[in-house]
């Protein structure tokens, strides 16, 4: 009997916490939202000399608060799911962990400016949160084109580098030290900042011949940054015509995985048989 109301108070905890197809479960991540939100701006806050010394307290409260809280729903993600190992060492198990054992660093490391950093890690949570919406399928069908478009897109990095070794090169012939070329690898640097449409301005060419070759940088460079765009959407369409199904905020109770799929009756990820809801 206690063992049955053990697994009925982990099961709906569990749906609480890493489900979103509930009123509790989407209230629950609206206020982890909030939480993280005021999180970071605590840690910000905290940077600025002049607000850190009027209120200091209030903000170091604040944040002993805040990663109490984390640290309870670190806990309780844990014990909720049957295989507390693959969300611990899943990516956002370590950004939970990274994301709230900063304060308790403090105690050890004080003044450390690493640790602020490891604080700001709370934001990369908000990409867990962001399932609550009902745009979530669109998230994921990018996110595939992404995966889809890879090689591609490493293709034509590699393409681009290439040219940029290539230009930068010549550039240096043309230009030479007395013009601020000073070497290869500082043309290199000057073609991918031009290339790249940034434009730094603190290496230009001073003879016609290399003004002229860098007006063909700055034309390439506008295609440059239209074509990535391109082969991601080409996939990104793809992906939608085949009609994929949407996500439905739900998560595997066996790893804490979410479930991607609508119709998915086993979790991809450890295989665990999923309910019909």
């Amino acid at each position: 009997m206690k063992e049955e109301k053990r697994k009925d108070w982990k099961s709906k905890v569990h749906e609480v916490i890493y489900g979103t197809h509930t009123p509790a479960g989407r209230l629950f991540d609206l206020l982890l939202l909030a939480l993280i939100v005021y999180s970071v701006i605590i840690v910000m806050l905290e940077s600025v000399p002049r607000i850190d010394e009027e209120y200091h307290n209030f903000l170091n409260i604040s944040e002993w608060v805040v990663t109490a809280l984390f640290t309870i729903e670190y806990i309780l993600r844990i014990i909720t799911i049957n295989k507390p190992k693959k969300y611990i060492f899943s990516f956002f198990g370590v950004v939970d962990l990274l994301s709230t054992i900063p304060k308790y660093l403090s105690l050890f490391l004080v003044g450390s400016q690493f640790i602020t950093a490891f604080r700001i890690l709370r934001l990369l949570r908000i990409f867990r949160i962001l399932k609550l919406v009902r745009f979530v399928g669109e998230s994921n069908n990018l996110i595939r084109a992404l995966n889809s478009s890879k090689t591609k897109i490493f293709v034509f990095v590699f393409f681009v580098v290439i040219i940029s070794v290539i230009l930068g090169t010549v550039m240096y012939i043309v230009e030479g030290p007395q013009n601020g070329y000073e070497s290869i690898p500082h043309s290199i640097y000057w073609t991918i900042v031009t290339l790249t449409t940034v434009g730094y301005g603190d290496i230009s060419p001073q003879t016609p011949l290399g003004q002229f070759i860098a007006t063909m940088i700055m034309i390439i460079g506008y295609g440059i940054i239209a074509v990535p765009t391109g082969i991601v959407s080409a996939e990104y369409a793809s992906g939608m015509a085949k009609g994929e199904s949407l996500d439905k905020g739900r998560a595997c109770p066996e790893c804490g995985s979410e479930v991607l799929q609508q119709d998915a009756h086993y979790c991809r990820q450890c295989g665990h048989k999923l309910s019909e809801d």
